[in-house]
């Protein structure tokens, strides 16, 4: 039987559609061409999708680096302080069961009853009826998943899927470049912060001027909304905060910590990084209220180390959950043992300006007792209690008692020259 010739209507019809396919791709590869910001780019892909398929909401997942788990970093519609919140393991849910098997799912009505459906908290896809759900490819390997929604039933056209498959595959190779790019970009200022940081140690600034500036330059270089620098009191067993860039004062001041009360004291006494997922849902974490207020999450606490001794840490907070890899602890590290070399050369500074003052004085000391042994016929040990007597009753320190004497005599002495 001859196949029927299709009619002009549908001719015209399947021209639309494919002029239709190549504006769109026209338009996100301008877009991908146009810029490396990674950001910039997902957010013009769930628009250009929304517009596509005139969905009521479209949510695009990326594969995080070495945790096996999808994480939300692009919407359209729903509320965007759900951005970089929201993960789903691999396998989990429709969208987790996309990125495992690397194929697409189409429902064209009651979503929630697909046996892989899985509640999510927040997420807006349970009140949605249709759902297309489609992975992201880059080198035949699922880097994310595309999700578009409809709050009412709809029969997904062949034409709107394949145009959908096609972008996704089209925005693998543009997400990675942009992830390049990013990766590049964050261990150049990496490396520039640790050589300003270097800088910093051995400037001649103030020991608080030089922890205040590591907080500043490492909270930038490590993405963190608090990042500070807490000191150990060993008399007291407690660690305090000396440092911090943030602007808070419900953080800056925040409590002492017991060291063994505290994760951060947990860092300082097993002189080893702590990771905390979740600093408000964590048990040994002092202060979750606080936590809560200030939007805090991930919590990174690196040991501050003189040769084998904990001086303090310095704590990296996000906003968001994040996994702290082995090259930000590593790198984190870096700046903490910076951050002691710097607290140690202080240190010694101010001892050896202690022995300093100490032989400036016990000098001025002899000086004023040779006066008066010489002036008021005294024996060492009487003028040395006359001028301990003098410090103790008028409240003034050795130093200044001894140069009161000595001072007194050379106006003496001049007065005598002047009188013969």
């Amino acid at each position: 039987m001859p196949r029927r010739r299709p009619s002009p209507q549908q001719l015209e019809q399947a021209y639309r559609e494919k002029t239709r396919e190549v504006n769109v791709l026209h338009r996100i590869t301008e877009s991908i061409s146009s810029t490396l910001e990674l950001e910039a780019v997902l957010k013009h892909i769930v628009e250009v999708v929304v517009e596509v398929t005139k969905a009521d909401a479209c949510l695009l997942y990326l594969l995080s680096d070495g945790r096996g788990e999808l994480i939300l970093q692009a919407s359209k519609n729903p509320h965007p302080r759900l951005i970089g919140r929201v993960t789903i393991g691999i396998g989990e849910g429709i969208t987790g069961w996309v990125a495992r098997e690397r194929t697409r799912v189409v429902i064209p009505s009651n979503a929630s009853d697909d046996p892989r459906f899985k509640f999510f908290h927040n997420l807006p896809e349970d009140r949605y009826q249709a759902f297309v759900s489609v992975p992201i490819m880059a080198k035949q390997e699922a880097i994310g998943v595309i999700n578009v929604q409809h709050k009412r039933p709809r029969r997904y056209r062949l034409e709107e899927l394949t145009l959908l498959s096609t972008i996704a595959n089209q925005v693998g190779g543009a997400i990675e470049n942009a992830r390049l790019y990013a990766e590049t970009m964050r261990k150049a200022m990496q490396l520039e912060t640790l050589s300003q940081v270097s800088e910093t140690v051995v400037s001649n600034r103030l020991i608080q001027d030089i922890l205040q500036l590591i907080v500043t330059m490492t909270a930038q270089m490590m993405d963190s909304k608090i990042c500070s620098i807490m000191l150990l009191d060993q008399k007291a067993g407690e660690l305090r905060i000396v440092a911090t860039q943030s602007l808070s004062e419900l953080y800056r001041l925040k409590p002492d910590l017991k060291v063994g009360q505290s994760v951060s004291g947990r860092a300082v006494q097993g002189r080893r990084p702590i990771i905390v997922p979740d600093v408000t849902r964590d048990g040994h974490y002092m202060y979750p209220e606080i936590a809560r207020k200030e939007g805090l999450c991930s919590l990174l606490s690196i040991p501050m180390m003189i040769r084998d001794k904990a001086v303090g840490v310095i704590n990296s907070y996000t906003s968001m959950p994040h996994a702290f890899t082995g090259e930000e602890v590593k790198l984190m590290q870096t700046v903490a043992n910076q951050a002691a070399i710097a607290i140690e050369h202080t240190t010694l500074l101010e001892k050896s300006f202690e022995m300093q003052e100490a032989l400036a004085v016990r000098k001025l000391v002899e000086q004023a007792k040779g006066y008066l042994m010489r002036s008021k016929k005294l024996s060492e040990q009487e003028a040395f209690r006359l001028i301990q007597r003098q410090s103790m009753d008028l409240r003034r320190s050795m130093r200044e008692i001894a140069e009161a004497i000595l001072l007194a005599g050379q106006i003496q002495e001049r007065a005598d020259e002047k009188r013969v």
